[in-house]
């Protein structure tokens, strides 16, 4: 069942209006955007950011019909395995950040039962 958030809009449609309104979070709260939609063969960051000496790697979740447990699926241990490995190659080919502290972050866009924009700093570590 759709609701009237999604209706007739596809998914790529709505993680793109979710990433765009991450970006518009990010931005206000004094984040610099690197880049958005970063791919390897191996997986994708949605946003790669930076605040003061942290470099902050951002998956987005548009989950307007969603619940925790959603989102848990969502983000399992595989799909966390995949950011990371994503994040250490886009460091290995962007060595200006070397000095920076990393970290994994979340955004969930639109989740019943949350803010519209709930932001997750350190969901998972590299070290799962």
């Amino acid at each position: 069942m759709k609701d009237s958030l999604t209706e007739g809009k596809s998914t790529r449609s709505v993680g793109q209006s979710g990433e765009n309104k991450a970006c518009a979070y990010l931005i206000e709260n004094s984040y610099r955007i690197i880049g958005r939609n970063f791919r390897t063969r191996s997986g994708e960051i949605d946003i790669i950011a930076q605040k003061d000496d942290v470099l902050v790697f951002v998956e987005v979740k548009a989950l307007p019909s969603g619940s925790r447990e959603t989102l848990s699926h969502e983000l399992d241990l595989r799909k966390q395995r995949k950011i990371i490995k994503t994040a250490n190659f886009f460091l290995l080919n962007h060595r200006e950040y070397n000095s920076s502290k990393i970290r994994f972050d979340v955004i969930v866009i639109d989740m019943p039962n949350l803010p519209s924009v709930y932001h997750i700093q350190d969901a998972f570590s590299e070290f799962v």
